[in-house]
């Protein structure tokens, strides 16, 4: 009898802790995790088989490459994240774009850490959606929120001394990718494939060096209207998006977009 329970539903924990002493979700099997304070990955290779859900200004931080040993450290999700009011997330990290925060050599990092979301991400009014060099199954769709138009740091992201920002870059999407409404610091898409659409609406930033959505490949339709400031490249030095059915609004075929130079953000504002 007792062997039989050992092998029953895995554990459902709630990971909680401060900025100062986040909370640390152990290696392992879980069937839900629940988010309430400050959480990081970083002890091992974490499995949820059904959703992770952050409360409302809690913050999940996944971007770890190593369990402080010989192991490694990520987060595979078989069902969804979701992200309450006022809540972030960063998930994943990679050596060439966002530096793993346990990287030895922050200088010439080397270490990457690829996670997997089987379902969606979903986040309704975040502070701040951070995706690097992932997987996901279905759809990201991040609507509002953002800590409002300004580059002074907040929450989560005062820790690391960053403005509030949203990026998505290097992953793969096997649905829809969808950005509106965020009133936030910065904000870009950059080398994504995806594989259903994308669309970037609505959204405004307080640098001018922000809206970088560029070098996507999206296998459906581009919707970019009402962003201030318009898409542009920025100084990401990137290239077009490649999509396989219609664009629109500043995303448009027909657009030239900005030159790089002419859009230098201020000193000290640039998220990355």
């Amino acid at each position: 009898g007792s062997t039989a329970a050992s092998a029953a539903a895995p554990v459902v924990p709630t990971c909680t802790g401060t900025a100062g002493s986040p909370g640390s979700l152990a290696g392992g099997t879980y069937s839900t995790v629940t988010v309430t304070g400050v959480c990081a990955v970083n002890a091992g290779q974490v499995i949820v088989t059904n959703d992770v859900s952050l409360q409302t200004g809690s913050a999940l931080i996944a971007a770890f490459a190593t369990d402080n040993g010989t192991g490694t450290s990520g987060l595979t999700v078989d069902g969804n994240i979701t992200v309450a009011s006022g809540a972030s997330l960063l998930l994943g990290c990679e050596a060439a774009h966002f530096t793993c925060i346990d990287d030895p050599d922050q200088t010439n990092p080397t270490l990457n850490s690829p996670d997997t979301v089987k379902g969606s991400i979903v986040a309704t009014a975040p502070l701040g959606v951070v995706v690097h060099d992932s997987t996901i199954g279905a759809d990201a769709v991040e609507l509002g929120g953002g800590g409002g138009v300004s580059c002074i740091p907040s929450g989560i992201f005062a820790t690391f001394q960053s403005p509030t920002y949203s990026d998505y870059e290097d992953n793969t999407f096997g649905g829809n990718l969808r950005v509106s409404g965020l009133n936030s610091c910065w904000f870009g898409a950059i080398r994504n494939t995806v594989g259903g659409s994308a669309t970037f609406a609505n959204n405004t930033l307080a640098d001018p060096d922000a809206s970088e959505n560029l070098a996507n490949h999206i296998g459906g339709n581009l919707l970019c209207p009402n962003n201030a400031p318009a898409i542009q490249y920025g100084d990401s030095g990137s290239s077009p998006n490649i999509v396989g059915g219609y664009a629109t609004g500043q995303c448009a075929f027909s657009v030239t977009q900005p030159d790089p130079a002419a859009n230098e953000p201020p000193t000290g504002t640039a998220p990355y």
